[in-house]
């Protein structure tokens, strides 16, 4: 294997200099291009989803490694390269050594993602829906690594909940275990990725940008550990996928998987080919509808983030702690 020991990621000049200003940033994973739609709409998505950020008023930061170099910030000629070589890795936060270590390339997922953009300072990050507790964890101890890797990165991850294929009131069960704050974004109810509600309930519920910017502030005046922030963003109703054809495939597609004898990282692979065969392409089709309005929103919360914050009253104090601490943490 090459040496390349001390790589940092590669910032590109646009992005750069939107962090140097203060400008709005959204990072954007990669597997949605690699490994998530058939070419060569996976293309036309990749750049469509960078012109929504655009169009809100932030600069896209899609990140992936090329030959071994964490890349955020791709020009053309990258997200081509991206879209279209077979020989394109799917990498998690795990993976990200080794492949800088051997020089490979590969789109990152949420957790790889993540990890790369808050290392450069971006704060809001948009996806499809997060990994979560596999149904059967109790056999399998399958969870995905998206969940650890939020429990100590201080980044805000908006996404239409996590795949109904899942344990969802489990993978919700990790996430206040392990100190993730949850906000459903004009929902009570969590999110079904494909659905607009997955029947669970949270416990918090924002409506508009400024109110998730102000949770953020009031993370960081709070210190502590370094969680994230995820903003549950439901698909809309007319976009979702029918709830019978989405019961029926999935159960359908779960039977599949155990009778296969599918497991590990094959498992989400496997059952979202099956789901988008089985709904004659319905389901991708609300993927996609997910994924552009977490963008959308995205774009709107990272602009929230970057205006000044409006005069509040400050944080009550802690014991023996003078009111201005609290007063300048929170300026």
């Amino acid at each position: 294997m090459p040496d390349r020991a001390g790589t940092t990621p590669q910032v590109s000049p646009e992005v750069r200099e939107a962090l140097a200003t203060g400008r709005p940033v959204v990072a954007l994973e990669s597997t949605i291009i690699a490994h998530g739609l058939p070419r060569p709409r996976n293309l036309a998505v990749a750049e469509e989803l960078e012109g929504l950020v655009r169009s809100g008023g932030a600069v896209p930061a899609t990140v992936a490694v090329l030959d071994g170099q964490p890349r955020l910030g791709l020009d053309k000629d990258e997200l081509e390269r991206v879209a279209r070589d077979d020989s394109v890795r799917k990498l998690g936060h795990r993976d990200l050594a080794p492949a800088i270590a051997a020089g490979a390339s590969g789109a990152t997922t949420v957790s790889a993602t993540a990890f790369l953009a808050a290392r450069a300072g971006i704060r809001v990050f948009a996806t499809g829906g997060l990994g979560g507790v596999h149904r059967g964890w109790t056999e399998t101890q399958d969870e995905s690594a998206d969940l650890r890797l939020l429990a100590r990165t201080r980044i805000t991850v908006v996404c239409a909940g996590v795949k109904s294929i899942l344990d969802v009131p489990a993978t919700l069960q990790r996430l206040e275990t392990l100190g993730v704050s949850l906000l459903g974004y004009g929902t009570e109810r969590f999110p079904g990725f494909w659905l607009s509600s997955s029947g669970e309930p949270v416990d918090w519920t924002v409506r508009t940008p400024e109110e998730v910017a102000a949770v953020m502030r009031a993370q960081d005046a709070l210190g502590g550990p370094e969680a994230a922030l995820v903003v549950a963003n439901p698909v809309p109703e007319a976009d979702q996928l029918d709830p019978e054809l989405h019961d029926r495939v999935v159960a359908e597609a779960l039977a599949a998987c155990a009778e296969q004898g599918i497991g590990g990282q094959a498992v989400t692979p496997f059952l979202l080919d099956l789901l988008t065969r089985r709904t004659g392409g319905a389901s991708l089709e609300a993927n996609l509808a997910a994924v552009r309005g977490n963008v959308r929103l995205a774009a709107r919360i990272a602009a929230a983030w970057t205006a000044a914050p409006p005069p509040a009253t400050p944080l009550p104090t802690a014991p023996g702690e003078p009111a201005a601490a609290w007063k300048e943490a929170t300026e």
